[in-house]
């Protein structure tokens, strides 16, 4: 009978378990716990509030190839998270966004169709089978809005890209943004290389997300009815178009815009001659209305960052090092209260300039991104020439403060001209100001990889992310920023760097010293070989040879101290790496323990008490 029960019993949990495993893919379909430190999985509200906004129904087609991707577990892997995204999405909206699977088999008018809207057709060697993977939107306004392809890789920014198409598709108009540059972000032809320049990537995703007006810097007037102005590297505006300008800003029009006080992107007066980007100025400012602002910007020096300077390779070979002229403005430099900047990860910059406001000035100055305390300003035609970055370090003379880069310029100002009644005009301005053109250049943030004929950009820097944050921004959308701040989720390693930075000094006055030591000894060897003047050079004097022997004992002996020092820079990240692995694997395990120890002991208390009550 025992037995009976015992088996009865199991056979019950059984049941029990089946059903419940029913009734949870039933009932919980969908259901998810984000327990990511960020919530990655989770949608931001950013994205529920642009959902929530939807007016007009907008359907979202997923073209996924199932049969072409039968062998590609990743990849189907992938298409099931972007499923259950795009449902999500979906059940938020409150039914105003349709999302559809569409299997495009190959000579089917599904086929066809994504064809027709461009998606793009990733051959997978399997019988000549193309792989689609892409999402088309559209509404019932004719918009349309298509991801060629989503790559996996950039599995990071899947919920801002569907959410921006969203956002696009939502809105009957997009806002138009004028575009007033004094760099070749529009692409063209290069004359150097006989070969077509493609535009620079913010310049596209500019126009993707807005309707974009190119403004020339030989007209007078801005156009009508923009709702942005975008003013980059101004350089030879003529006093009618600074005038519209000041105008624009006073009767409420939102204003970015970038100088610089040494362009590295700005080709000079003539792009056919390579002499023309050395010898020209490189300078840009946006005078008299930074004046009228109170806005202090010197375009004789710019911010040399030790703090935050990234390596750069000089030369093919050479040993990467600091430039304290090129910088990586990390996330605890950016304005953590700013939409802007609030979430963004790191922006890459390269002889930025400093921001400062009058005293007297009746603006408010928020800034947006900071350099470290280990900086100072120095001249800015140190650049132009500049062989060794080593140097600018040698000449900073870091005072503990830190400079701003970018910043938010509010409240009333008047305009930088009379008028012809004499009457100044007045209104309340919002602009924001970027010390730095070169953030703008694709070598700074992103790179273009092409993947089965498709163009990829991965970016390693948040500088697009920053552009369009700042237009959102000044246009009055904060949702979409919050989406887009949620893309980027680099983790770097602070104590790493540190220890790699310390080690990078010692090893840089190492490397310093072997380049002058060689550079004696071979002025040496020349000094030695002239005052022979011998014909036959193969023959060496015995001095010539105990020079070299000498040279060779004392280049044997640095190349001993630079292993040195690599091996200390290891040994200081591999105990750093223990003693984190330490806390991970055993702290937890051990806090357990001690609690099931601590548990164990209150019993034995209570049944010690227990027992003495009842004798």
């Amino acid at each position: 009978m025992k037995n009976w029960y015992s088996g009865g019993a199991l056979a019950l949990l059984a049941i029990l378990f089946l059903a419940l495993t029913m009734l949870s893919s039933t009932l919980l379909t969908g259901a998810r716990l984000d327990l990511t430190e960020n919530r990655l999985y989770t949608l931001s509200p950013g994205t529920i509030n642009l959902l929530r906004a939807i007016e007009e129904p907008i359907t979202l087609d997923f073209y996924f190839s199932e049969a072409a991707s039968s062998e590609l577990p990743q990849v189907r892997n992938f298409a099931r998270r972007v499923q259950e995204l795009m449902d999500e999405m979906a059940r938020r909206s409150n039914g105003s966004l349709e999302v559809r699977r569409i299997d495009p088999r190959p000579f089917s008018e599904e086929e066809d169709q994504a064809t027709r809207f461009g998606l793009e057709a990733v051959p997978t060697g399997r019988g000549g089978d193309s792989l689609y993977l892409g999402v088309v939107g559209t509404n019932l306004l004719d918009g349309v809005e298509v991801l060629p392809f989503i790559s996996p890789a950039r599995e990071a920014f899947l919920e801002y890209e569907l959410a921006r198409m969203v956002h696009i598709l939502s809105r009957p108009d997009r806002p138009r943004v004028g575009l007033l540059t004094g760099l070749p972000m529009s692409g063209g032809f290069d004359m150097q290389t006989g070969q077509r320049r493609e535009p620079w990537v913010i310049y596209e995703q500019i126009g993707q997300m807005f309707s974009l007006e190119p403004v020339s810097r030989t007209v007078d007037k801005l156009p009508e009815g923009i709702d942005a102005l975008v003013i980059v590297h101004p350089r030879d505006l003529s006093e009618a178009l600074l005038r519209d300008i000041d105008r624009f800003v006073l009767e409420g029009g939102r204003l970015l815009v970038f100088v610089d006080p040494f362009a590295e992107a700005d080709p000079g007066p003539d792009p056919t001659d390579p002499m023309s980007a050395l010898t020209a100025d490189r300078y840009s400012s946006l005078e008299p209305l930074f004046s009228s602002w109170g806005l202090m910007f010197d375009t004789d020096v710019f911010v040399a960052d030790l703090g935050q300077a990234l390596q750069v390779s000089m030369q093919q070979g050479r040993t990467a090092v600091r430039h304290p002229a090129i910088i990586g403005v990390s996330g605890a430099r950016m304005n953590p209260d700013d939409v802007t900047t609030g979430e963004l990860d790191s922006i890459n910059m390269a002889s930025a300039g400093a921001l400062v406001l009058a005293e007297d000035s009746a603006l408010s100055l928020e800034p947006l991104l900071m350099s470290s305390t280990q900086s100072s300003l120095l001249d800015s035609e140190r650049l132009r020439f500049l062989g060794d970055p080593g140097e600018l370090a040698a000449e900073m003379a870091s005072t503990g403060e830190s400079h701003v880069l970018a910043a938010r310029l509010t409240g009333p100002a008047g305009s930088a001209f009379a008028p012809n009644n004499g009457a100044e005009g007045e209104g309340s301005i919002n602009v924001i100001v970027v010390a730095d053109t070169d953030l703008l250049a694709d070598r700074f943030w992103v790179q273009r990889q092409r993947f089965f004929g498709t163009v990829l950009l991965e970016p390693f820097a948040s500088n697009g992310d920053f552009v369009i944050n700042a237009i959102d921004n000044l246009l009055g959308n904060a949702d979409l920023i919050s989406v887009r701040s949620r893309g980027v989720s680099n983790r770097p390693f602070d104590l790493v760097d540190a220890l790699r930075r310390e080690a990078e000094q010692n090893l840089r006055a190492t490397e310093q010293r072997l380049e002058a030591e060689l550079a004696e000894t071979e002025r040496r060897l020349n000094d030695l070989q002239q005052a022979r003047g011998d014909a036959d050079l193969t023959v060496l004097t015995s001095e010539q040879e105990a020079e070299i022997d000498r040279f060779m004992s004392q280049r044997l002996d640095i190349r001993q101290q630079l292993r040195q020092v690599r091996r200390d820079l290891d040994r200081d990240i591999e105990a750093l790496g223990t003693r984190i692995k330490v806390i991970n694997i055993a702290l937890m395990p051990a806090l357990i323990t001690l609690f099931a120890l601590w548990m164990a002991w209150q019993r034995r208390q209570r049944m010690r008490r227990a027992r003495g009550g009842a004798g």
